[in-house]
């Protein structure tokens, strides 16, 4: 088994960046959802509730984070910690910092309706998700865990299902899953086999605390940002476990250090 990609998402809900190499901290990739679009009231919002969000491509380098859109001029603003404020993911209520007035004007622009922007300026200040995790263990503005982990020849038994069925959505795009880690050379649903256990990429032990249980963002078509019905449909059929539609699984690194494509995966 080896690493055939990975991602990272400078602002939660918004498009990817594919990196070659990447650096793992405890909290999840160097450059992974430390931002996040909030409305007016500072409450969490995503693809969810706007799929708009898929026009947003965010990079971030040094200190300073610029944000794209095709038919928008490019703009570029230094990230400092400014007024602090209570906002969530989810449930978990959380502290974060406001960015930049003209970013808030920018996306608010873009996406027609008034929102801001947070960064989460300390990132050892959110905890995993209880339950599943030791307690020291942190987490950026991911939904839940540091870091998720997709099988390629998962998709591709997916896919089938899809042809199977005659499904005018055939074939889905990895993209739909919005993985970190993307690893290939392994049977489908290998990763089902982990949970519980640990698994090595290149140097760097992580254990495997639960798959990931897929919501309304995996429909959405993540260079348009339409939505269609599928791979929920199916996973209802064929990955319906307790009524969680499983799909790639959690990770929590317990070291940190550089992972890159073509890093060898061992299951521990």
């Amino acid at each position: 088994m080896h690493v055939v990609s990975l991602h990272v998402y400078p602002i939660k809900g918004c498009y990817r960046t594919d990196v070659p190499a990447a650096t793992v901290h405890p909290w999840g990739l160097a450059g992974d959802r430390r931002f996040m679009v909030v409305n007016d009231n500072h409450r969490m919002l995503t693809q969810r509730e706007e799929p708009g969000l898929v026009r947003v491509k965010p990079s971030i380098e040094d200190d300073r984070l610029t944000l794209r859109a095709a038919g928008r001029d490019d703009l570029v603003v230094d990230v400092v910690a400014r007024e602090p404020v209570d906002t969530n993911v989810h449930s978990t209520p959380v502290v974060a910092a406001l960015v930049d007035d003209a970013a808030d004007k920018w996306l608010s622009d873009l996406l027609d309706r008034s929102v801001r922007l947070v960064w989460l300026d300390d990132p050892m200040r959110r905890r995993v998700e209880p339950g599943f995790s030791r307690e020291s263990d942190r987490v950026s503005f991911a939904d839940g865990y540091p870091l998720l982990l997709a099988n390629a020849a998962s998709l591709d038994a997916l896919n089938d299902w899809l042809l199977e069925a005659e499904s005018p959505e055939w074939p889905l795009p990895m993209t739909r899953f919005r993985p970190n880690v993307v690893i290939a050379g392994a049977p489908a649903w290998t990763e089902d086999e982990w949970t519980g256990r640990r698994i090595r990429i290149g140097d760097i032990e992580f254990r495997v605390p639960k798959p990931c249980d897929r919501c309304v963002v995996t429909t959405t078509d993540q260079d348009t940002g339409q939505r269609g019905h599928e791979p929920l449909r199916t996973l209802a059929h064929h990955r319906n476990v307790n009524q969680g539609l499983l799909f790639a699984t959690n990770l929590i690194p317990d070291g940190t250090g550089p992972i890159s494509v073509g890093d060898e995966v061992v299951a521990l």
